[in-house]
């Protein structure tokens, strides 16, 4: 079995269902994703650890067609803004690579996906949002 390993650590977790691990502000109990020690909102240093799921509503949306300095997926790829139940935004890579087969508010999946197979041909994997199928 090849091995998948994360984009990045402490970011999501690989599992069913996939998680995306963000903070909650015990100051004023907006959620963020990703965890940061300091609130992004109102900057208290009063955060715990919090963890965010789908189905989200897609609330923009766009095709990247050329690859961004240092990646190594493939492209195109889509990339938009999802609104998890939280009522948190979170920025990231779709599923959906065409722009006209999406609409705004279109309800998505947090889903993790292959980016690319790393020098010790390990499997990179990331969050995505897939649309759910109608």
């Amino acid at each position: 079995m090849v091995a998948r390993v994360p984009v990045r650590q402490g970011l999501f977790v690989d599992a069913d269902p996939p998680l995306l691990l963000g903070g909650r502000c015990r100051s004023c109990g907006r959620p963020h994703f990703a965890r940061q020690e300091n609130c992004p909102y109102c900057s208290s240093a009063h955060t715990e650890d919090d963890a965010f799921s789908g189905p989200g509503r897609l609330w923009a949306h766009t095709a990247v067609t050329a690859a961004p300095p240092g990646y190594q997926g493939e492209v195109p790829y889509g990339f938009g803004v999802v609104e998890l139940p939280v009522g948190l935004r979170v920025v990231g890579r779709l599923t959906e690579a065409d722009p006209s087969r999406l609409s705004i508010g279109r309800l998505m999946d947090l889903v993790v996906v292959p980016l690319h197979v790393d020098d010790e041909g390990r499997h990179v994997v990331t969050y995505a949002f897939a649309p759910e199928a109608i």
